[in-house]
């Protein structure tokens, strides 16, 4: 199976303090998620470190999830995230949350960069370009 543009996965790990009063994980978990899975992303296609040292800083603008199946503490959920799309000043990704291997969520966040120094959006940088066209 060929991977897609920065794709990457991790286990996802359901805590005690992820469950909510109904008995399944909490909604706000799967933001955590979200977040865990694009630092991954940034550690092993583009550290954050170098990043920053550049001027850049990563800004999530939306996210959306959908949520098709409960999760639960003690099961042993998948998490994938991918950039589904790159324009110049925008990209998009795309997670899949799995039980097994059934989807228990999907989701999508719209992210640019700004420059630390201004606070102002700036182009992707070129690094993600390069990545994401080697796939496309």
């Amino acid at each position: 199976m060929n991977k897609k543009p920065f794709e990457v996965e991790i286990e996802v790990a359901i805590k005690t303090y992820d469950i909510d009063f109904a008995g399944i994980v909490s909604n706000i978990v799967y933001i955590r998620w979200l977040e865990d899975l694009r630092l991954k992303m940034l550690e092993l296609y583009c550290p954050l470190e170098e990043l920053i040292a550049k001027g850049y800083c990563p800004i999530v603008n939306s996210t959306a999830i959908k949520y098709q199946k409960a999760l639960r503490l003690g099961n042993h959920a998948v998490g994938r995230m991918w950039m589904s799309q790159l324009g110049r000043l925008r990209c998009t990704l795309e997670a899949e949350i799995y039980l097994g291997q059934e989807i228990a969520a999907t989701a999508t966040q719209v992210g640019f960069f700004i420059d630390l120094e201004t606070m102002r959006p700036r182009a992707i940088p070129e690094e993600f370009k390069h990545i994401y066209n080697r796939h496309n």
